[in-house]
């Protein structure tokens, strides 16, 4: 599901946003998912205002929610992140996870001017959903505001509390759009088979232990191993320490970029004379 992260400070109208957002991806028949930090910190049995002013707890719920996210994420439907996001790297890291799931992302910044947020606090009719003026004044500070210049906040779409949302722009980016592609950073490594890791670990091994015992036997300078006739490997100044390091990283590389198995031999001893010269 695309995500779409909201932000703001407290009292900003993020809640609202997301309902209609909500409202209107389900009019285009889409499922919508909203991950709310607000019904967790109530599931938590937290105290809204004991809750962030600790950090630990903070961190708790931020972590229940990413997780929440990256459960729905998929490229069909819509999942709504309705929470104050205020941290930057917290949003790169989802960022990252929708990222690694082939699946698109936008920003929506609920902003309004801070006097008005704290008018709309004091006005709210249950006290255990108001913030105290030390929290409200805190999250103030902590906020990190979102940047069109950064790719995790990228598309940033800023909305007032008397402006309406431009649901068709925002449609857009999440359905009209490739998702950005995954790299080394985001995207899981490939699965092998059973049978591949063993013969890969096999094969390896039985060269490595191949030329220990030539090196052993007092050879030196270029040799060749046989059924490897054209490639040739220098053994004057290897030792099994170091062969044994270049087998761990051509193992490595192997399991992220699996090669077809009958090539295994052969790329090995083609990894071992480049590396040997």
């Amino acid at each position: 599901m695309p995500l779409i992260v909201i932000t703001g400070v407290p009292c900003s109208g993020k809640t609202t946003r997301s309902i209609q957002l909500k409202q209107f991806f389900e009019a285009q028949g889409k499922e919508v998912f909203i991950v709310s930090e607000y019904q967790q910190i109530v599931k938590a049995d937290f105290k809204k205002n004991a809750f962030y002013a600790d950090s630990n707890k903070e961190k708790h719920i931020r972590g229940l929610l990413k997780s929440e996210v990256l459960k729905f994420i998929n490229s069909t439907n819509v999942v709504i992140l309705d929470a104050l996001n205020y941290i930057k790297g917290y949003r790169y890291e989802l960022y990252c996870g929708t990222k690694a799931n082939k699946c698109t992302q936008c920003t929506i910044h609920a902003e309004i001017n801070r006097d008005e947020a704290w008018n709309f606090n004091t006005n709210r009719e249950q006290e255990e959903e108001k913030y105290s003026r030390d929290i409200f004044d805190a999250l103030i500070m902590r906020y990190e505001d979102p940047d069109p210049k950064n790719r995790w906040d990228s598309p940033l779409f800023t909305v007032f509390p008397e402006n309406e949302l431009d649901s068709e722009a925002i449609y857009s980016s999440l359905f009209k759009k490739p998702p950005p592609k995954p790299n080394m950073s985001t995207q899981n490594p490939p699965l092998s088979s059973t049978n591949f890791l063993y013969d890969l670990d096999k094969i390896t091994k039985q060269i490595v232990d191949d030329l220990i015992k030539i090196k052993n036997s007092g050879c030196s300078g270029e040799i060749t191993l046989p059924g490897y006739e054209g490639v040739t490997l220098n053994v004057t100044e290897t030792n099994a320490q170091q062969l044994m390091l270049l087998r761990r990283q051509y193992l490595t590389y192997s399991k992220m970029h699996p090669p077809e198995e009958k090539d295994v031999a052969d790329l090995f001893v083609q990894f071992l004379s480049t590396s040997l010269k």
